[in-house]
Parts: structure tokens; sequence; C-alpha cells
């Protein structure tokens, strides 16, 4: 399994183009609220821009890309949306597999998925070990996820391997029981929908990432939208824990 550094621990190379970006697909009831239309018909509309973000990743050399699809707490929405959510998936799913396969993309899911169809869990598996081998980019759908779950789980499936572990532990120890320990932590995080905050999601990975809000609708994001957020992301000093000074020192004659 790859080791990713860690930016508590050490300092990561900084990329002009984020090698991981993770997003929070916000907005997607209220942009159909504002045509008058159905919650699901925002829903529906937000897969295309799934689908462009992806592209446009690819194109500009993005390794990551991690969508927050379904959290663990989306249980409290009405039934009926809740329903709606999980075939849209599953027909996302299945239409667009082959396409995701033939472009060389890589696919996973983090989450809980024991509540979820077993019909679902399958074509998830089968989409997984499809796309295994692909060397393109990455890109991962967190369905029922949340980062304290993340967290717990990773913690309980650590003290099930190493169970003298119980008496002290490290960051080493538990970041490969991580969902996404298969990923670099996020460089970028956005989070389409005006709202500002990231609502249990990536709570460990995200220690250092670059964090972007606009007000933007989700089914609206689109190419420029991406481009404004890297462009904002490229103007930020990622110094992880150091001063300006040590990131531009200056000349030894001045």
């Amino acid at each position: 399994m790859a080791q990713f550094q860690s930016s508590t621990r050490e300092i990561p190379v900084v990329k002009a183009v984020p090698s991981h970006i993770a997003i929070i697909m916000d907005g997607n009831g209220r942009w159909a609220k504002q045509r008058m239309m159905p919650r699901v018909a925002g829903h529906q509309r937000g897969v295309k821009s799934v689908r462009n973000t992806i592209r446009h990743c690819v194109e500009l050399g993005v390794e990551y890309l991690t969508f927050f699809a379904f959290s663990s707490e989306n249980w409290r929405r009405p039934k009926d949306e809740v329903s709606f959510l999980m075939t849209l998936f599953y027909s996302a799913l299945e239409r667009e597999i082959e396409q995701i396969h033939k472009d060389n993309l890589r696919f996973r899911v983090i989450g809980d998925l024991a509540p979820f169809d077993a019909k679902l869990v399958r074509l998830i598996r089968d989409a997984e070990s499809l796309t295994s081998a692909n060397s393109g980019l990455t890109f991962t759908m967190a369905a029922n996820y949340g980062g304290r779950w993340d967290i717990m789980q990773a913690v309980s499936r650590m003290l099930e391997d190493h169970p003298e572990l119980a008496k002290g532990f490290g960051e080493n120890d538990l970041s490969p029981y991580l969902a996404m320990s298969y990923a670099p932590e996020p460089d970028l995080f956005i989070r389409t929908g005006g709202e500002k905050r990231i609502s249990n999601f990536l709570l460990w990975q995200l220690a250092y990432a670059e964090l972007y809000f606009t007000d933007t609708l989700w089914p609206d994001f689109d190419s420029p939208a991406l481009d404004l957020a890297i462009k904002s992301y490229q103007s930020r000093e990622r110094r992880f824990g150091r001063t300006s000074e040590q990131l531009h020192p200056l000349p030894n004659n001045a």
C-alpha cells in the first residue's frame, strides 16, 4: 500500500494544480426550487456537473477527485428523496461505469455500505474491481460517510489487527486504516451552494487543505467555476506551520 505524506508530520509537495480535490456538492434542491421543479430534478442535473468536473480535472492533471455524495446524516432527509438518491446512484453508476473504465479512471466508494441494498453494493464492488488496475484519475464517491465514523472505524480495525496498540499508538499506526488511505490528503476542498462548513467530511484528511466556498449551486458548477477555485488555491501561501519568511527568505545581501 502506498504511503502518503502527512501534513501534520511532514511538509507535502505543493503543486500549482492540486493533486487531490474534495468537493461537497451542495445546492441541488435549491437549484430545483428556484425553477419550480421537484428537488429530485436538481439531483438529476447534478450528475451532469459530476461528469463535467471529472472531465475537466482529467484535462488539468488532477490525480484524485473525491465527491461527498451522501453523508451519514443525510438519512434524516425525507424518505422519498433518500430513496430517489439511492436509485439515482445505481442508475448513474450502471450507465457510466463502462465509459469510466474506457477512460482509464479508477473508481472507489468510501463509507458504511451496510445499510445499502445488496444489489447496489454488488454494483459498487464490481465497478471498483473493474477499474482497480486503471492508472488515470482516481475519483471517489463518499456514500453514507462521516468523518467521525471514519476515525472510529479506523481505530476499531487497527486494534482488532494490533490489540497491543491499545496501550498507545501514533498517526502512522492509524493512517492505513482510514477510508482514504489509498490517496494523499486533499489539497483543495470546495463546497458549493453558499454554506461555509465541512459537515463531517474527511475530518482527519482536511487538516491542512485549502478551503474554498462558493455561492454557485452544484448543478451550475462548471469548468470556469472549477478554474476559479483552483485560481484561488494558487493564490494561497501554504505554510504548513511555517512562517512566510521561511518560505521566502531574504537574500543574504539584503
